[in-house]
């Protein structure tokens, strides 16, 4: 007889590498800032093949392309440039962008700048002008693994905040004076949030029957179209999580209504049990191939099983009154 501990590991780990399989090493962005169109050229030509490199020959120039660009990983820009220095830009920089690691070129005359540019920690690192490529490659690449560590860290922390809330949540539920549809939108809403979702729905199941639901949408109205999604029904019936990490690539769904009506691309059906009855399944919805780590993962499985315990409280407490 199967353990029913196994089968849920085996469920987890099947799911993970689903999510792993999207995940795909992207070229990090650099942008390089200087008023010499030769040296912007070389520059281009020494990181094209490992960095995503935007291009800028001044300080104004560089800061619209960050306006439309977003973070980028490296900023290298020359000290000595009309109109704005390069300490002065890179400066202007740091508010939105903290986590950018900041390289200076300059000659031996800008020592005083440097010096308070790095004790403020606007600049990671300065190399002398003419450089040479091996150092600067190598400057480059130390500077990308402290900026991947960066925001390694500061995703971690975010996750355990935030996962740590959406336990919280579910716990205070049970205690709180709640309807049991405010519970369920209460809920919805942290699961929402909590994993980025672009879309999430908790909604109660009698049977194979759906029924009350709280729904949560980061971008106006979702269409609850839960009732007609094939995984769905294999989840109630199976008790066990069922995902869609990239709906266009998978025959079976790629051609529902639904799907193609919503844009969905990723989608994570988790049924809420509570001694082996489905009392609800949580849907967890992406506009994007969307991947989840396996402590994500971990936390919904755990978030789930402490659900399955609220909801029949919610139910006990309804049928008595």
């Amino acid at each position: 007889m199967s353990n029913p501990i196994d089968n849920v590991d085996n469920n987890l780990d099947t799911i993970s590498r689903q999510f792993m399989s999207l995940e795909r090493p992207k070229k990090p962005k650099m942008l390089v800032v200087d008023d010499e169109p030769d040296n912007l050229d070389l520059l281009y030509r020494t990181f094209r093949r490992d960095f995503i490199v935007l291009r800028a020959e001044s300080g104004v120039v560089a800061l619209e392309i960050l306006a439309a660009e977003g973070e980028v990983a490296v900023i290298i820009s020359d000290q000595r440039m009309p109109e704005m220095k390069g300490t002065e830009f890179l400066s202007k920089t740091v508010p939105t962008f903290p986590d950018t690691m900041r390289i200076i070129l300059t000659g031996f005359t800008d020592v005083e700048d440097l010096v308070e540019a790095i004790n403020s920690g606007q600049v990671y690192k300065y190399i002398t002008k003419p450089w040479d490529p091996s150092e600067l490659k190598s400057v480059v690449q130390r500077a990308v693994e402290t900026y991947d560590l960066l925001k390694q860290r500061t995703e971690e922390l975010r996750r355990a905040q935030a996962q740590t809330m959406l336990l919280q949540t579910i716990v205070q539920t049970a205690h709180a004076g709640f309807t049991l549809e405010t519970c369920l939108q209460t809920i919805a809403d942290a699961y929402g949030a909590v994993f980025l979702t672009d879309g999430c729905i908790l909604q109660l199941v009698t049977g194979t029957t759906l029924g009350t639901v709280g729904i949560y949408s980061a971008n106006g109205t979702l269409t609850n179209w839960l009732a007609l999604d094939p995984l769905v029904q294999t989840a109630i019936a199976s008790q066990t999580m069922q995902v869609a990490v990239n709906v266009a690539s998978n025959p079976a769904l790629a051609d529902i209504p639904h799907y193609l009506d919503t844009g969905i691309q990723a989608h994570l059906i988790v049924p809420i049990t509570f001694q082996s009855e489905t009392l609800a399944v949580l849907s967890l919805q992406w506009q994007r191939p969307h991947a989840l780590s396996e402590d994500e993962l971990h936390t919904i499985h755990l978030s789930a099983q402490q659900l399955g315990i609220v909801l029949t409280c919610k139910r006990q407490q309804t049928v008595g009154v």
